[in-house]
């Protein structure tokens, strides 16, 4: 009934969140940016070591997600590497400097993706009208929005959210992401009436590394993927399943 996304930033993470209990996952670079396209090599490499679903991030930089002829370009160039490789999906959304969604590149690319899923992410959240940023994304040929209801957390935006979930009526599945964790997942499963949930479920690790070098200050950590808090997700949302259907 329900489906839980873990987006994963390395392999490490991507082996974790399938281990621990994830549907899916949303393979992305640069996590200070909001999220890029990962590299080949990692792309490669998570479809020759993952059963599960798997997404990739379309997003050459970081920034405002209306892009040039140059960068629409890399864009399609990557959706046609996914689709060789087998992927599931990918991930992208487009818009015009207006903040309305650029629909019909938009539904070009959704096409080019076929028979791949696609996800439109959130720069869903920057659109000028999310009620008819929603109906645009629908005919454009998406399967889901990730959205955190134009609030900086899910659970901010968990009132437009329900009602994004009420005007979809199943055309479209209305994802909730950023800051979803064990913590509030069952809220937002109860308050908004999503199936479908997105998160990060990170925490920093530190370099195993025994020398560092005194006179360089940037801090060498990186992000990886919580299995404890993959665990507890998966589980309050497989109590909710069970809950419901005993009802």
């Amino acid at each position: 009934m329900f489906k839980l996304e873990i987006i994963g930033f390395n392999i490490e993470s991507c082996v974790t969140a399938q281990l621990y209990g994830a549907n899916r996952i949303e393979l992305c670079d640069n996590p200070s940016e909001g999220g890029t396209t990962p590299s080949a090599g990692f792309i490669k490499a998570a479809r020759e070591k993952l059963n599960i679903e798997l997404y990739v991030m379309i997003r050459p930089r970081g920034g405002y997600f209306h892009y040039s002829a140059d960068e629409l370009n890399i864009m399609q160039q990557d959706i046609i590497t996914c689709k060789e490789l087998g992927y599931d999906g990918v991930v992208f959304g487009i818009l015009d400097e207006d903040g309305t969604v650029n629909q019909s590149t938009c539904a070009k690319l959704v096409k080019l993706a076929y028979p791949m899923g696609a996800t439109f992410h959130r720069a869903f959240d920057h659109a000028a009208n999310p009620f008819q940023a929603l109906e645009e994304i629908i005919d454009a040929g998406f399967e889901r929005i990730l959205t955190s209801g134009h609030m900086p957390t899910a659970m901010e935006g968990r009132e437009l959210i329900g009602q994004l979930v009420r005007q979809a009526e199943d055309r479209i599945i209305i994802m909730p992401g950023a800051g979803v964790r064990s913590a509030n997942i069952d809220d937002l499963a109860e308050q908004t009436g999503a199936r479908e949930f997105h998160s990060s479920a990170s925490i920093s690790k530190s370099s195993s590394i025994q020398y560092f070098n005194p006179a360089m200050t940037e801090e060498l950590t990186y992000i990886i993927v919580n299995a404890e808090e993959v665990s507890d997700m998966v589980s309050t949302l497989n109590k909710i399943s069970r809950s419901r259907h005993e009802n």
